[in-house]
């Protein structure tokens, strides 16, 4: 009786480890049932998908038809207004004969798919080291704070969610974060980068977004031009010097 209440207590605080734990993964890399995600579900791809499925699936040989995972995901992703039930990639699955575990694999390593609902506008911060280093986790903060909601929640409206992203290429400009717009619909998504951003910052591109403008994406400090040093070049203001012997002949 003992050790049935003892493993009874145990799930119940694994359960509520990982419901809390929950908020601070970045790509939920593990499952966990709710009645709008769960493999009971009913899930397949529409008649004009399955079109689109047939044709993807033909850049492929036959023998490799485990090679359009990723667009089929995407596709899968549009389908389901922009974000993936586990039935949907059990679907994937079964249309490139694999076993689910290898559509998991890609759904958890790649940023661009939502195993979970999103906002209209997906707000992704780099938590790589540079960004770190310059203050993502403030900006991280300072977009929860004013969005009330803690990380991968969507608010109430429907509108925002925060989410993390690792590296978007873009060190220089660091800080950054993502928008992933799904304001026209999850079939004509984009992502839109903010690099330079500072708690400031990202409060003002969301309540631009909120009012349904675009905010230049790219650097947001004006004494910046793209990646180029803030002020303008301090060196290589002319042509450089060539090296010594380049001309072999003339050593």
């Amino acid at each position: 009786m003992l050790a049935r209440l003892a493993a009874k207590r145990f799930n119940e605080i694994r359960q509520a480890f990982r419901q809390s734990s929950r908020a601070f993964s970045t790509a939920l890399n593990y499952h966990i049932d709710f009645p709008d995600n769960n493999p009971d579900l009913p899930w397949e791809f529409s008649d004009a998908n399955k079109e689109k499925v047939k044709e993807i699936i033909s850049h492929y040989p036959s023998n490799y038809k485990q090679s359009a995972v990723i667009p089929l995901l995407d596709l899968a992703q549009q389908q389901h207004g922009g974000w993936l039930p586990v039935s949907a990639m059990n679907a994937v699955a079964k249309v490139i004969e694999v076993a689910p575990i290898r559509v998991y694999e890609v759904a958890t390593f790649y940023s661009m798919f939502n195993r979970t609902k999103v906002g209209k506008y997906h707000l992704l911060v780099c938590g790589t080291t540079p960004c770190m280093i310059r203050g993502s986790r403030e900006i991280e903060e300072a977009l929860l704070d004013h969005l009330g909601v803690k990380r991968n929640e969507v608010t109430k409206d429907g509108l925002f969610s925060v989410g993390e992203m690792e590296c978007m290429g873009c060190c220089v400009n660091a800080p950054m974060i993502t928008v992933a717009d799904y304001s026209n619909g999850s079939e004509a998504y984009t992502y839109n980068y903010y690099e330079d951003v500072t708690p400031t910052r990202v409060v003002e591109i969301v309540e631009q977004l909120r009012r349904g403008e675009k905010p230049p994406p790219g650097t947001q400090n004006p004494k910046r031009i793209k990646a180029g040093p803030e002020g303008g070049n301090t060196t290589l203001l002319g042509e450089p010097t060539p090296p010594p012997c380049r001309d072999l002949d003339a050593c």
